[in-house]
């Protein structure tokens, strides 16, 4: 009898430990930024100059963003403040004038007082590239 008990206990164990861990990947998946709706892509180059696309996915409570670009001493090369639910806005770099400075794009939701950075790193070899990453 205590056999079947310890045996039931063992196999209690191992379906709740498989569950929990099946379960949680896809609750973490689904709350990577959900404060500021913003997505950033690269989405080509014109006349050998890197464009970059903000695309927001907001709601009526998340309409209102303040998009900043800073460059590497801290000054401040473009800010903009936009009111909208779902746009879409582009932004092409001129690499002759940034060279190889750092650029942060920092994209700040005014209703949730909550913020993501980008930092686009241009970076010059036989082919130039650009690398940009989310800062969290």
């Amino acid at each position: 009898m205590k056999k079947i008990f310890s045996n039931n206990r063992l196999l209690g164990i191992a379906f709740l430990t498989v569950f929990s861990v099946a379960v949680s990947p896809a609750v973490m998946a689904g709350e990577k930024n959900p404060a500021v709706p913003v997505e950033m892509k690269f989405a080509g180059m014109i006349k050998n100059q890197p464009m970059f696309q903000l695309n927001f996915s907001g709601n009526a409570g998340q309409d209102e963003f303040t998009i900043s670009i800073i460059d590497d001493y801290g000054n401040s090369l473009y800010r903009e403040k936009i009111k909208g639910e779902i746009f879409s806005k582009k932004f092409l770099l001129n690499t002759d004038e940034i060279e190889d400075n750092t650029l942060r794009f920092e994209i700040f939701c005014n209703s949730t007082k909550k913020s993501v950075v980008y930092e686009i790193n241009p970076h010059s070899r036989f082919v130039q590239g650009m690398t940009f990453t989310e800062v969290k």
